[in-house]
């Protein structure tokens, strides 16, 4: 008598799979930070350009794309946002016109005050203490790299 393999494949349910834990902490994640930022005037991933912005100004594109392990085209028109919002510039390089600089205008730093609001309602909407969430963040970090060396 052969067995149903869907009743015994526990390597296939939803709720066993890490990537699904990954994803649906990310979108309720997302959810949380969402009324934060719009109070700054920002989207997720906008914030997250910024805050790359306020740990080093000045960075090109491509550099910016980088540290977001994004691609540069997708981050362009976010950017243009950005800079309609007065939040940064952007100029080409007198060097290569390929190469964009952003800087973060007077309006973009100042805006980084505001910003340090947020962790900590993050941090209280964890239900986490600060140590838990880093031993986490350090622990995803991990699994990240582990995943980047194996592409």
């Amino acid at each position: 008598m052969n067995a149903d393999p869907r009743a015994t494949s526990d390597e296939l349910l939803l709720d066993n799979q890490v990537c699904f834990a990954l994803h649906s902490t990310s979108l309720l994640m997302t959810k949380v930070y969402k009324p934060l930022l719009q109070a700054l005037g920002l989207t997720y991933p906008q914030y997250l350009a910024m805050l790359v912005l306020w740990e080093q100004d000045g960075l090109t594109v491509g550099e910016i794309s980088h540290r977001l392990l994004t691609d540069p085209g997708s981050l362009t028109p976010l950017l243009k946002r950005l800079e309609a919002e007065g939040l940064l510039n952007r100029t080409r390089s007198r060097e290569d016109e390929r190469v964009v600089l952003v800087e973060l205008t007077e309006q973009g730093r100042e805006l980084q005050q505001q910003a340090r609001r947020v962790p900590p309602c993050i941090q209280a909407a964890s239900g986490r203490s600060v140590e838990r969430l880093q031993e986490l963040q350090a622990e995803l970090l991990e699994l990240r790299a582990q995943l980047q060396k194996s592409l």
